[in-house]
């Protein structure tokens, strides 16, 4: 061949290959064109699949079914946990003894005694330094439960002709702060977190409740926020009742259904706890004793050594990061009471300012249970904070000093 037609014959199979390697790509290209033209089949369920990322991208409304503690709402405080760190403790921490006394003869009559305790598990606002007691009871017994739920002294006399009993408690206590600067606090135990959201027999969940909650939470979704909502609308719709004897009888269902609010502690306390359980933060109230004159206003401490009508109920929530918060809008509303403080009054806004996230220890918790079974009782009690007296198998009712045969004095030491 000459070289002539071989440089022809060469260029024609060039021409040859490329024209069947760009076949397939104008192919492809043309195929892939058609694709994209094509019109998608008209879906069936647009409208529902729209509705579900709608369901799916809006918050989760919280209730005691849904706890904050399982679905914190993005972006606020309770979804951004921190690491732990160890906490910072009270450097200013006072004594204080506290003697409760028994006298009573009534002889050929039984006689029972139940005295709520000053906790025993120490924390970084209260320590119990131990008892010391005297007496004639033929039976005596200090009874815990777990996680704080009773801290109670029973005693028991068969022949009351001569019953005598006298303790003596040791207790420190640093005031409590809450700072919300600081979110370092371990987590709980979930079982402690979801008891402290179920209903008890006096402080419901749901229903009026959780009604009342979302009406005053609305929009807002920060937890901190949401609880600071619902305690300025306890301080702002409850009367504090002082008529009412001890601690109030701590109905949350009558409240709420006679849409009168308000009471003494334990309504008002409890009240708070019932509403913040409703849209799922564990709350729960603190049963205790006042021990010494407050610094905040006369009304909110003992005016003498004289504690045995001292009993106050307090409240406290949680919140993921930091741990158990403590609050009092009882004690804004009893201040207001006594001190006669108008609601534009400077001082009580300063004093509804602090006691959300303070309590002022001149007060000691003795345990946060309800619906108790007292031991040698029979039926509970939905709560239990005033010392109870069984004679001849019947509870005395009566709640003035004069008329009970105990007394309890609380005093300042130095150790």
């Amino acid at each position: 061949m000459k070289r002539r037609d071989f440089l022809a014959a060469s260029a024609l199979l060039s021409l040859f290959a490329g024209e069947a390697a760009a076949a397939p790509q104008k192919k492809a290209s043309t195929t892939k064109k058609k694709t994209t033209a094509a019109k998608p089949k008209r879906s069936t369920n647009t409208r529902s699949s729209r509705n579900a990322v709608q369901q799916s991208s809006r918050p989760p409304v919280h209730s005691a079914a849904t706890p904050l503690i399982d679905h914190p709402p993005e972006g606020t405080s309770a979804s951004r946990l921190p690491p732990v760190r160890a906490p910072e403790l009270p450097s200013e921490w006072r004594t204080y003894e506290i003697v409760t006394t028994l006298t009573l003869k009534a002889a050929g009559q039984s006689l029972r005694f139940w005295l709520p305790l000053p906790a025993s598990q120490d924390s970084l606002y209260q320590r119990n330094l131990g008892y010391s007691w005297q007496g004639n009871p033929d039976n005596a017994s200090i009874v815990r439960r777990p996680d704080g739920q009773l801290e109670a002294l029973h005693c028991e006399w068969r022949d009351a002709a001569n019953a005598s009993l006298r303790l003596v408690t040791h207790v420190s206590t640093a005031d409590r702060h809450f700072d919300i600067t600081r979110r370092s606090v371990a987590p709980d135990r979930d079982d402690i977190l979801r008891h402290n959201l179920q209903a008890s027999t006096l402080i419901p969940n749901d229903g009026l409740a959780k009604q009342l909650g979302e009406r005053i939470v609305g929009r807002i979704k920060d937890p901190v926020a949401q609880v600071k909502a619902i305690y300025d609308w306890i301080c702002d719709n409850t009367i504090y009742d002082p008529s009412l004897p001890g601690c109030g009888n701590g109905n949350v269902h009558k409240q709420l259904i006679s849409g009168q609010y308000g009471g003494r502690s334990a309504d008002i306390n409890g009240l708070f706890v019932a509403i913040c359980r409703s849209i799922g933060i564990p709350a729960r109230c603190v049963y205790g004793l006042r021990i010494a004159p407050s610094r905040l206003f006369r009304s909110l401490g003992l005016r003498s050594n004289d504690a045995t009508q001292a009993q106050h109920v307090r409240a406290e929530f949680y919140l993921p990061g930091y741990g158990w918060i403590p609050a009092d809008p009882s004690d804004v509303r009893r201040a207001a009471s006594y001190e006669l403080l108008q609601e534009q009054d400077s001082r009580l806004a300063s004093l509804k300012r602090v006691l959300f996230g303070v309590w002022e220890m001149n007060w000691v918790a003795c345990h946060v249970g309800n619906d108790l079974d007292l031991p040698g009782q029979s039926g509970r009690r939905p709560f239990f904070v005033i010392p109870e007296i069984e004679i001849n198998g019947k509870i005395q009712e009566e709640r003035h000093p004069a008329q009970m045969p105990y007394a309890i004095s609380a005093r300042q030491i130095e150790l």
